[in-house]
């Protein structure tokens, strides 16, 4: 007898790098197909946010994997941005800060905290009509199994330019901030950003954004015709 999954058949991970344009491109199509969104990256972010809030130390990685286990906090979809709680507080745009995603980065790095996170991420995939996840691990380890991967891309130049005009920073403090998140999300020993197997990989280098879009719902129809 064959196991019918508990995830939705309608599921589809976008992994990629910072400002390589995943983030817009999976709610535009979680969207247009009427679907739940998550970046499992909130997850990460919502953490090590709460962390600081409560005197939990960064460098502590049992004492952070116990937090994310806690009720003190918890993550709920949403479909402009994935919310986060401090109890009863909604702290979702204050996770959202470039320093909260450095500090992201560094508590991910941990095996502990990132099985403690899994199951919470897999079930955003339970009891919905269709899920677009994105993050840097979706593909990977979150839903290996997902019928259809993306692995979105861009050159370095193109992704800091991106993000330095969003953030009304400097381009050479972007890059270099993106340089060393990059270097420690590809290197780290827990679930290092990779293309997951199976992926088709979007270079958005010199694309738009309604390009990139339109040739990730392509590859979506094609595989799911939903």
């Amino acid at each position: 007898m064959v196991q019918k999954s508990k995830y939705t058949s309608y599921l589809v991970t976008i992994d990629g790098p910072a400002a390589s344009g995943k983030s817009t491109v999976s709610r535009q199509i979680a969207a247009q197909f009427g679907w739940e969104w998550v970046s499992t990256g909130a997850f990460y972010r919502g953490l090590a946010y709460v962390a600081q809030r409560l005197g939990v130390v960064l460098d502590d990685e049992r004492a952070l994997a116990e937090l994310a286990e806690s009720d003190r906090w918890s993550v709920q979809l949403g479909a402009d941005k994935t919310r986060v709680f401090l109890g009863k507080e909604d702290v979702s745009s204050a996770i959202y800060g470039e320093d909260v995603g450095a500090y992201a980065s560094k508590v991910s790095q941990y095996p502990l905290v990132r099985s403690s996170l899994l199951e919470a991420q897999r079930q955003c995939a339970v009891g919905v009509r269709g899920l677009v996840a994105e993050g840097r691990d979706c593909g990977t380890v979150v839903f290996p199994q997902a019928p259809v991967k993306i692995y979105l891309t861009a050159h370095q130049e193109s992704r800091a330019q991106r993000r330095a005009e969003e953030k009304g920073e400097s381009l050479g403090a972007t890059l270099e901030a993106q340089v060393q998140r990059d270097a420690q999300d590809s290197q780290r020993q827990a679930a290092p950003l990779q293309v997951p197997a199976g992926a088709t990989v979007v270079d958005t280098s010199e694309l738009t954004l309604e390009q990139v879009v339109a040739a990730v719902r392509e590859i979506v129809e094609k595989t799911l015709n939903p």
